[in-house]
């Protein structure tokens, strides 16, 4: 019997080739991806930079909001570089290491995104359910805490499946028809058996996506149930107000994370790989590029702040200080 060293069934790097069937519009491509990921860096820095000055903001609110800021940084930083590269360098190459650490990023950042989208909405369901109790649940060590357990989640989670991934036997080609190492991309290369990624991918997405969404659901309905409740047009108005920003964060965040999850189990004989491909990019930049834009139209504070630092006020703290 034949027998091979682990040498021989690991490539030493893979080809990302980019948009699959678009290879000629690249370069056009790149325009609108480079303009997103500009105004995502620039928006979530900010945001940090007012969070992080602005003693008006230091509330769990826009805690949380910096853990997403920073939480999109990550995330957009781990993929669009490289896939710039691709497209106006044709820097295609990418070794197994740094394709697997990208991996990692990518995978462990969504999950993070999810996660504080979820702590989030619990935010706001203490903050509109119990308002007078709302900073003493809230307190620093408890968001401290909850970002951490949030983070190591993620972490833990998807360490097994980059370990998973790393082990297999790979003898298809090293080519990738992506514009990042996405696990099963990457798995669909080996010649080993994959039922395991597929079954743990699964059971991580529904671990950290399906608890989720399933506590987003039950704090917006614990959180509708309020305001109904409330005799003032004025103050369900109120109330409903402070959470447009979140549902529309998390609107920008699931809908193309469904796409993606429905299209890599039912829909890759029905839809174009480059559709399919972009929606992936659009995942990992849409919520970045809009997070901070929608958190700095709708949200007062965050918008005062911006406008006070425009017009030189000297209400706010300036980087001297």
């Amino acid at each position: 019997m034949l027998t091979l060293n682990q040498t021989d069934v690991i490539p030493a790097s893979f080809i990302l080739k980019g948009i699959p069937g678009l290879e000629d519009m690249h370069i056009w491509i790149s325009f609108p991806f480079c303009s997103m990921y500009v105004v995502a860096m620039v928006g979530n820095c900010g945001l940090l930079y007012l969070i992080h000055y602005e003693d008006s903001l230091h509330r769990s609110m826009y805690y949380f909001l910096a853990m997403l800021s920073l939480t999109d940084i990550v995330m957009c930083t781990s993929t669009i570089p490289k896939a710039l590269c691709i497209f106006w360098f044709h820097l295609q190459e990418i070794s197994f290491n740094e394709c697997l650490v990208q991996m990692f990023f990518i995978h462990t950042f969504t999950g993070m995104e999810s996660g504080v989208l979820m702590l989030m909405a619990l935010d706001r369901y203490v903050a509109i359910c119990y308002p007078l109790r709302y900073s003493s649940i809230l307190t620093n060590p408890v968001i401290a805490k909850a970002g951490l357990a949030t983070f190591l989640r993620a972490v833990f989670l998807i360490i097994p499946l980059i370990f998973i991934t790393s082990h297999l036997p790979y003898c298809r080609g090293n080519i990738i028809h992506h514009t990042y190492c996405d696990q099963l991309s990457v798995a669909k290369l080996s010649c080993g058996n994959i039922k395991v990624n597929i079954v743990y991918g699964l059971m991580a997405a529904f671990l950290i996506g399906g608890f989720d969404i399933l506590c987003i659901t039950i704090s917006y309905t614990m959180i509708l149930r309020a305001v109904v409740s409330l005799s003032s047009a004025d103050a369900r108005q109120k109330a409903f107000s402070t959470c447009t920003a979140h549902i529309s964060a998390i609107v920008f965040s699931y809908s193309p994370a469904f796409f993606c999850f429905f299209f890599n189990r039912f829909g890759s004989h029905t839809i174009p790989p480059s559709c399919h491909i972009i929606v992936a990019n659009l995942y990992l930049l849409l919520p970045p590029t809009m997070n901070p834009i929608v958190y700095g139209v709708k949200t007062k504070q965050i918008r005062d702040c911006v406008l006070q630092i425009f017009s030189g006020s000297k209400d706010t703290k300036s980087l001297s200080t």
